[in-house]
C-alpha cells in the first residue's frame, strides 16, 4: 500500500471521530511530521506517514525527539491498522 492511500485512509478516520487531519508544512524547517491530528476536546498529536517498511530519516527522527521533548505525541504511521490504535491513544470519542 503507497503512502499516499494510508494518509487518505488516516485522514478518513479521523473526520469519522470528529476530527481533523490537515497536511502540516513548515516552510524553512525540514523534517517537521506530515499531518496534525486534531480531535474533539482539545487533543491532539503528529503523525508521521510512510510506506508499509519505510523508515524515518534520520533528520525526521530528529524532529520527532525535538517534539516529544516538548511534550508532543509523534506517531509514525506505516500500516493502516495502526490508525485506530493512534487515535485510541489520543483520546478519540473521549469527553
Amino acid at each position: 500500500m503507497r503512502e499516499k492511500i494510508i494518509e487518505q485512509k488516516l485522514v478518513t478516520a479521523v473526520k469519522k471521530h470528529g476530527g481533523i487531519c490537515p497536511k502540516f508544512t513548515s516552510p524553512g524547517y525540514d523534517g517537521m511530521p506530515d499531518r496534525l491530528l486534531l480531535l474533539p476536546y482539545g487533543r491532539f498529536a503528529f503523525v508521521e506517514v510512510k510506506a508499509p517498511g519505510e523508515k524515518p530519516r534520520p533528520l525526521q527522527l530528529a524532529r520527532h525527539r525535538l517534539l516529544s521533548r516538548l511534550g508532543f505525541q509523534v506517531y509514525v504511521l506505516d500500516r493502516e491498522e495502526q490508525i485506530e490504535t493512534i487515535i485510541q491513544e489520543i483520546g478519540g470519542d473521549a469527553e
